[in-house]
Parts: C-alpha cells; sequence; structure tokens
C-alpha cells in the first residue's frame, strides 16, 4: 500500500528529535492538518454540487428517472469523455496515472494540481467507482508542499508529506486514529532514531486537527449503516469470521489479477480522450446493469444496501458484487484519477450480506465486517486499516477480538498475491523520469 519511504527527522536522521523541536514543528503541522481537512470538504462539496446537477436537477428538467438505464450511460460516458479531454488538454494532464502510483507517493508539480481538482470532482460527481483518497492526497501534498517550503523552508519535504498524509487520512476516515494506523508501519520501517511516539507525534496533531476541522465543517466521507450489536458467544463464529474474510479477499484478489491486462489494454487505445472515453461507455453499461447502488465511490450506497438488504435474492447481491468489482478495475484501469479503498469497502460489505443471506444463522454485523476486512486488505496490503474500517462499517467494538484472528489467515492468503497495481511504461508528464510505485 505505500511505495514511498522516507525518514521523519529534519535535521538529524539517527537521533531522535527533541521536544523543542516537536514544539517548533507544532504550528505547522496544525496548520497542514486544517489544510488538508478544508481541500477535501471543497473538493467534496463542489463534486456534491454537480452530482445534484447530473443526477437530480438535470434529469428532472427533461422528465428522464436519473435511475434510467439511458441516463447512467449517458452521464458516465460524458464524464469519461470530459476526463479525457481534462488529461489530454490541460496543463499537467490531471495528474499521475493513479493505477500505477501509491496511496502516498512523491508530491506533484502544482502546476498539475488544477487538472487533477477538475478531474477528480468529475469522476466523484459523474458516479466513478473510484473514491476520494489518492486523489485528494496528492492535490493537498502538492499544495503543502508548495506552502511550507515558501514560510518553513528548514522543514524536510518528507516530512511535510508524511504529515500531509496523515492530516488527509485523518479526515477522509473522520478519525485520526486510521491516520496512525496506515503511518505506523512506514514509520516503523524508516531507518532513523527515536521512539515511535516521538515519530508519530506531528503526523497525529496533523490527523487530529484535520478530523476536528472536517467535523467542524459538517463533512463525512465513510458511512456506518446501523447494524444490530454481537450478542453470542465469540468463539464458535471464529470459523465463519475467518471464512467470510477470506472469501472477501478473493474477491479482490480476483480483481488484482486481472488489474495489469485490464490497465494494457486500454493502453492500446494510446490516446487518453480515447481509454478514458471507452472505459466511461463500459462503466455506464456497468451502471445500467447494476442500478445506482453500484455507482460512485460505495459510501452512501453502501449504507443503502445493508438498509435494504431483504430486499435482494443473493443472485441478485453476487450480481452487484461482479458488477461493482468490474466497475472498480475499468475506473481504475482506464485512466481515471481515486482510490480503491472506498469502493472495495462496499464490495466487501456486499459480499457479507451475501453470505449473511446464505447462511442466516450469521451474525449480520459479523458478516459485513468480515467481507469488509477481507477486499481492503487484498485491495490495500495493510492489516491495520483493514481492521479499522471492519470495526466502524460494524459500529461493534466487541468484534474487534474476531477480526484481530480473521486477518490471520487472510493475511496468508494475500501476502505473496499480485496487487492492484499497473505497471506502466510510459513516464508521467507530470513527473519527468518517476518510476511506477505500488499502488494503493
Amino acid at each position: 500500500m505505500l511505495g514511498y519511504i522516507w525518514t521523519m527527522n529534519t535535521v538529524d536522521e539517527q537521533a531522535a528529535p527533541s521536544i523543542k523541536t516537536l514544539l517548533q514543528l507544532s504550528l505547522p503541522a496544525i496548520l497542514v492538518g486544517v489544510v488538508s481537512a478544508l481541500c477535501l470538504f471543497l473538493v467534496d462539496e463542489a463534486a456534491h454540487l454537480l452530482q445534484e446537477l447530473l443526477w437530480v436537477h438535470l434529469p428532472g428538467q427533461v422528465g428522464i428517472s436519473p435511475d434510467s438505464g439511458w441516463w447512467i450511460f449517458g452521464v458516465l460516458t460524458l464524464t469519461g469523455l470530459a476526463i479525457g479531454l481534462v488529461v489530454t488538454f490541460v496543463p499537467g494532464h490531471g495528474g499521475r496515472d493513479s493505477a500505477t502510483v501509491d496511496l502516498i507517493a512523491p508530491p506533484l508539480r502544482l502546476s498539475a494540481v488544477p487538472g487533477l481538482v477538475l478531474v477528480t470532482i468529475l469522476g466523484l460527481a459523474g458516479g466513478v467507482s473510484l473514491g476520494p483518497e489518492s486523489a485528494i492526497i496528492a492535490i493537498n501534498t502538492a499544495i503543502l508542499v508548495a506552502l511550507v517550503n515558501r514560510f518553513w523552508p528548514q522543514i524536510g519535504i518528507q516530512l511535510v508529506v508524511m504529515v500531509t498524509a496523515a492530516g488527509t487520512i485523518g479526515a477522509l476516515f473522520g478519525t485520526p486514529v486510521a491516520a496512525i494506523l496506515v503511518l505506523t508501519g512506514v514509520v516503523a520501517a524508516a531507518k532513523s532514531g527515536g521512539a515511535l511516539w516521538d515519530r508519530l507525534f506531528l503526523p497525529l496533531l496533523s490527523a487530529s486537527t484535520a478530523s476536528m476541522t472536517l467535523l467542524f465543517l459538517g463533512g463525512q466521507q465513510l458511512r456506518s449503516p446501523a447494524m444490530p450489536l454481537l450478542d453470542e458467544p465469540l468463539l464458535g463464529l471464529l470459523p465463519a469470521a475467518a471464512a467470510i474474510a477470506c472469501l472477501a479477499a478473493l474477491v479482490g484478489l480476483l480483481g488484482a489479477v486481472l488489474f495489469q491486462p485490464f490497465h494494457a489494454t486500454f493502453r492500446k487505445l494510446r490516446w487518453p480522450l480515447l481509454y478514458t472515453t471507452a472505459g466511461g461507455m463500459l462503466l455506464g453499461l456497468l451502471g445500467a446493469l447494476g442500478g445506482p447502488l453500484t455507482l460512485f465511490k460505495g459510501s452512501t450506497q453502501m449504507v443503502d444496501l445493508v438498509n435494504r438488504a431483504g430486499e435482494f435474492t443473493a443472485l441478485q447481491i453476487a450480481t452487484i458484487i461482479l458488477v461493482k468489482l468490474f466497475a472498480l478495475l475499468i475506473a481504475s484501469t482506464a485512466g481515471f484519477r481515486g482510490g480503491r479503498i472506498f469502493p472495495a469497502v462496499f464490495i466487501g460489505v456486499a459480499v457479507g450480506l451475501l453470505c449473511h443471506a446464505l447462511f442466516p444463522q450469521v451474525p449480520l454485523g459479523l458478516a459485513v465486517a468480515c467481507g469488509a476486512l477481507g477486499t481492503v486488505l487484498a485491495v490495500s496490503r495493510d492489516g491495520w486499516i483493514a481492521i479499522f474500517i471492519a470495526v466502524v462499517v460494524a459500529g461493534d467494538i466487541k468484534l474487534l477480538p474476531l477480526l484481530c484472528f480473521a486477518v490471520l489467515p487472510v493475511w496468508l492468503l494475500v501476502a505473496r498475491a499480485p496487487e492492484m497495481l499497473a505497471h506502466a511504461a510510459e513516464t508521467n508528464p507530470a513527473a519527468p523520469g518517476r518510476k511506477a510505485n505500488k499502488a494503493a
């Protein structure tokens, strides 16, 4: 999940940062957290306004249901065309190809930010099955590296990238805990001195500030469905937890196996305008088949799916899973910009619902939590964030021991399997000479 590894120290890489240094850097860290949350909020609000126009006002004006297959096909096709125009003609080319870069990657040039903001808003509003995570981290990183370099040039770029990523992840998932879980592995892997919490101090400050800022602004990204709490003995549920998590991971791994071939196939069209438009048409066909529940990043749709679970047969849920999986694959590999974690959560929850429909004796909360755990781990390769999201989705802390057990066989399943990552041969104009990084 995280291929861009660095050290946090700005002066002496082998010494722990002093308390004085941490206090001096606290103001920039707070600023980074506020700006990270504000940028996420503004992009999300702009996307929401455009989404209302495309999916509420316009179809109402012409007397067409927004759930109509023709409307879904038309909007997604035009979204692909619009993103292709931006990637082809706007300076910076809309940032890097999200299929080939890490969730946390080296900063882009500022010139790439306007195009990346535009394609991110278009994708989120147009119903593309990608989340905002990788795009908004790239946007915030480019802006804040330039800003901090202007006012605090003594602060290293790599530290700014880490603190910005922490702030953005904290805002995305509504809590600084998510950011620290993601970054703990990076910090532990860095070859430099200092206690772990010395090195997590500034990222945690940024993430906490960003989370509180987004809460103040009224923004929310990851939503949790209301489900009954677990009231059964844990021991007897261990086999079911592990089985559901592994099944969900296999669905995610199917996507990982197909990821590179899909990416290579679209790149045979050579021009972004062609392969994003083709991707939009395919997404439109899938959306018409799967319906509105299979559109967008999947957070709101996940809640709706759980609330309406009794309306669907097992076959219908299986169809939703396949449609969303292929929508994620096409959106990720056809030149759209965005992250894969939010759609993976939707797919995992749907797998959990399918297992609950087939085996009603398995508690609903356990099924959806383990489903989310499996797909997120298969897509992200980060056990901490998979466990965290599973607990958030279920809304039941009593599931934590079961999830910590279930993550172990899933890790053995995914650890040496292909990643959801494309190796692009071309050099991105926004970052000359850049080699492909591992993807989230």
